[in-house]
């Protein structure tokens, strides 16, 4: 398959650059399995599934990985950012640096100190203790496991996607915005942005309508913003992140499954999870580890029946991923009328509600 297969034209004005709100009054557009288009909102929810069906959330919890530091070398002092995407030890972190090209291993980096480096005890500093491809490096940081996580979630930032990073700054509204209402386990650099539109209320119309809620955990990584390189989609290479289902939620989909409901995912991270989750047989498993699961058309889906998703940029994995759940032509056909009739893109904007084909 060719990328170009997956490109389309979206106005930069389609682009949100803040949610609304209330969070489950964004627009929903329900796409059904013959392809039909049904403009809806996302309170509607309830009312579109059926007494035993299950929603899976992904409860991971965002941190606060964009850190800017201050690099001093032989008198020069270079101005570093560093996205933290995956935890290797207590205290080493992989990460996305920039620019890249001023830095090399054993280089030290002040992540965390005021103008006067006072605080001492909360400062982020690291080394670079490795460097890698594409702008990738192993931060070895001074503090280790729970000193560091305080750290991090004093200094850092909230690690914003690119395309709304590029078009304002960062500021604390985003630090409630940009996290869900049941994020529980802390590991995640992106969020999982489907689950941005629930609200307590919604969880409790979908509990009062007999449709149960599961929760699994994928650590989303920063991998998941990078473009796809190669001309050809099944050349590119998926960055692994690390997820759980645990066995009691495994367990509680069988049986959903066996009483004839119907599992609806909320977000690609948590469909991504439960396909890795997958059993010879079509079970869905206890599941603790990497994933690097990449869907393209001609994937057969065995976990879920619906997903729920916001609205992904062009030429990406996750635009791929959804061609593959619901229909190449499907989909096209729904980004055209989604773009005609103004509906939100990406992080921050309105979502769909896709039956599998």
């Amino acid at each position: 398959m060719k990328l170009a297969d997956f490109d389309f034209d979206l106005p930069e004005d389609r682009i949100a650059l803040r949610p609304l709100a209330p969070r489950d009054c964004a627009r929903l557009l329900e796409v059904d399995a013959s392809g039909a288009l049904t403009d809806r909102v996302v309170s509607d929810l309830p009312g579109l599934l059926r007494p035993g069906d299950a929603v899976v959330f992904n409860d991971t919890r965002v941190i606060s990985a964009r850190l800017i530091g201050r690099r001093e070398r032989d008198g020069n002092v270079a101005r570093i950012e560093a996205t933290l995407h995956k935890r290797l030890t207590p205290s080493r972190w992989a990460a996305f640096v920039r620019p890249a090209k001023r830095l090399r291993e054993g280089d030290r980096i002040a992540f965390g100190h005021t103008r006067d480096r006072a605080c001492l005890l909360g400062a982020l500093d690291a080394t670079v203790a490795d460097r890698g491809e594409g702008g990738e490096a192993t931060l070895a940081f001074d503090l280790t496991g729970d000193d560091l996580d305080r750290a991090i979630d004093e200094h850092g930032l909230t690690p914003l996607p690119p395309y709304i990073a590029g078009r304002r700054a960062e500021d604390a509204r985003d630090a409630q915005d940009y996290q869900t209402v049941y994020a529980r386990v802390t590991g995640s650099v992106a969020a999982p942005t489907a689950g941005l539109h629930f609200t307590p209320r919604l969880l409790e119309r979908l509990s009062a309508a007999d449709i149960s809620t599961h929760f699994v955990t994928l650590h989303v990584g920063a991998g998941t913003f990078l473009p796809v390189k190669s001309e050809v989609v099944e050349d590119h290479v998926m960055h692994p992140e690390y997820g759980e289902v645990p066995a009691a939620t495994a367990a509680a989909l069988g049986r959903v499954r066996a009483a004839g409901g119907r599992i609806v995912t909320v977000g690609t991270t948590s469909l991504r999870l439960l396909e890795s989750a997958v059993g010879d047989g079509g079970e869905i498993r206890a599941f603790a580890g990497e994933t690097r699961l990449f869907v393209t058309p001609g994937y057969r889906f065995r976990a879920a029946d619906a997903l729920m998703t916001n609205f992904h940029l062009p030429r990406s994995t996750l635009f791929i991923l959804v061609c593959a759940f619901a229909g190449s032509e499907t989909m096209r056909a729904a980004y055209a009328h989604a773009v005609g009739a103004g509906y939100r893109f990406y992080s921050y904007g309105d979502a769909s509600l896709l039956w599998r084909a």
